[in-house]
């Protein structure tokens, strides 16, 4: 009995160091397991037609009619596996979109990086420059990521009915620009008593037709 129990110990220890050794060989690049990046956005058995851009290849044609129907000729990526509407696997197959460019897209087709630096209350309106990324479902021809100059448009969470609210009540305290973090005028109508009124009644016109907005300059929400 003390025999077996040894050789059991024996072989439950052989298990343990062949199975470091694997994992050993694997990471160190014996056995590559490396899954592309692009296959976590390819649902797997889905139509070939419906897939990401992502997932597929396709023969473009640059010359095309901007704006007219266009087929292109398709191949899905490495890895990927989808199926015609007949539920067969498929690799090659073809698509059908609208000649135009990536940045020729409405903005409802593409996701641009929002800028909390600039102005949006401001005359002219000021611009920014956002990297924009076409959605994930979306055909088109060219680069899917792109620079475009889009207008000042964040919010900081302040509401313009607070503020006007604030500033009909207790404008002449200055709560108005306390609110919107303009706290030196805030200050300034305080010590006034809100410009012995005047400043108040400008305050409300200026702050209901939207001309004064909040001290870092967001949109009102």
């Amino acid at each position: 009995m003390v025999a077996v129990a040894v050789s059991l110990l024996g072989v439950r220890r052989l298990c343990r160091v062949l199975l470091f050794l694997s994992q050993f060989y694997i990471l160190s690049g014996g056995e590559s397991t490396d899954i592309p990046p692009y296959v976590m956005k390819c649902p797997s058995n889905g139509l070939c037609s419906r897939l990401p851009a992502d997932c597929v290849e396709c023969k473009t044609n640059f010359s095309c009619v901007y704006g007219k129907p266009v087929t292109f000729d398709c191949t899905v990526k490495p890895s990927v596996t989808c199926v015609d509407q007949d539920f067969k696997s498929q690799k090659n197959f073809v698509i059908n979109m609208t000649c135009r460019f990536c940045w020729q897209l409405p903005e409802t087709d593409y996701e641009c990086s929002n800028s909390t630096s600039c102005m949006t209350v401001s005359c002219p309106r000021q611009r920014y420059t956002a990297n924009c990324t076409v959605r994930d479902h979306i055909h088109c021809l060219g680069n899917r990521t792109f620079p475009k100059m889009l207008y000042c448009n964040w919010t900081g969470g302040y509401k313009w009915s607070t503020a006007l609210a604030l500033s009909i009540t207790l404008g002449g305290f200055g709560a108005d620009r306390f609110y919107l973090g303009q706290w030196r005028e805030g200050l300034g109508k305080l010590f006034s008593f809100g410009g012995l009124g005047i400043w108040t009644l400008i305050d409300v016109l200026l702050i209901g037709v939207g001309y004064v907005g909040p001290a870092d300059g967001s949109l009102y929400i």
